[in-house]
């Protein structure tokens, strides 16, 4: 395959704080494309429209969110795997979010938010949307819960809102959670963890659907032996990354599910 327009992007969970830990699995995947004869970038892309690398024709690498991968993404990518992640709350490829309010908040059930403002960091996230969405609709009634939905950004935006008093709860994935535990101490401080969601399929590594099947199988066997590199261990463990396994676009159902069932209690959006 020849050189120049391949991309990669691993932009879920590339805070500054673990940037470096990123680089150095990534520099080793792309070695071992390479030497698969898959011409792989030398540095990943930041930065830019997510949406238009996740659609790009020429990503090799990239990952994304569950939910639009579900949604949209499913014929226009293939998953190479789905990555396993060490912290509280992660289970085995599966992941879920803590809905967190401030920690000086003396309420601590859900109904006790209704009419207050939610923290959300993007309309299409599964864990700060999708799962939200399904941690509240128990106790919706099937009306309106929130008074006011903020959207902010990202999920570190949506607990500085939610630790600021500019909202009152937030979902947040349990990655998210545990690298801004470890990066930003001070912010999970003034958070307490109200409820947990639903598991739902992790965020899953994919590359485009117009790379030849020979690709999807290098990048397969670039991520694990990457993932069995005793010289990355450290930056595995930096970034929670205990191992990956082959998923199905089958398996991604499950998000979906979990969409129909809030809209079956009658909380068809988040509000």
């Amino acid at each position: 395959m020849t050189a120049g327009a391949l991309i990669a992007a691993l932009p879920m969970y590339d805070d500054p704080g673990v940037a470096q830990a990123t680089d150095a699995i990534w520099g080793r995947i792309a070695a071992g494309l390479r030497r698969r004869d898959v011409a792989a970038p030398a540095k990943l892309t930041r930065g830019g429209d997510l949406a238009a690398q996740w659609l790009s024709p020429s990503l090799v690498f990239g990952q994304t969110c569950g939910y639009p991968y579900a949604k949209d993404l499913h014929d226009a990518v293939r998953l190479i795997a789905t990555p396993e992640y060490a912290f509280p709350g992660c289970e085995g490829t599966q992941h879920r979010s803590f809905v967190v309010g401030r920690a000086d908040d003396p309420r601590r059930g859900l109904e006790g938010f209704r009419g207050g403002v939610a923290a959300l960091n993007s309309s299409d996230s599964n864990s700060g949307m999708n799962l939200f969405r399904a941690t509240i609709a128990p106790v919706s009634g099937g009306r309106t819960f929130f008074g006011a939905v903020l959207t902010t950004g990202s999920h570190r935006a949506s607990l500085e809102a939610v630790a600021g008093g500019l909202a009152d709860l937030a979902a947040i994935d349990c990655v998210s959670y545990a690298l801004v535990k470890r990066l930003r101490p001070d912010l999970i401080d003034r958070v307490a963890v109200v409820a947990e969601s639903p598991l739902s399929p992790g965020l899953p590594f994919i590359l485009s659907a117009r790379l030849p099947e020979a690709t999807l199988e290098a990048a397969r066997e670039a991520l694990f032996d990457t993932l069995a590199d005793p010289d990355l261990s450290a930056a595995r463990t930096a970034l929670g990354l205990k191992g990956a396994r082959v998923t199905t676009p089958e398996d991604y159902e499950r998000v979906l599910e979990i969409e129909r069932e809030a809209e079956a209690a009658g909380y068809p959006t988040l509000v």
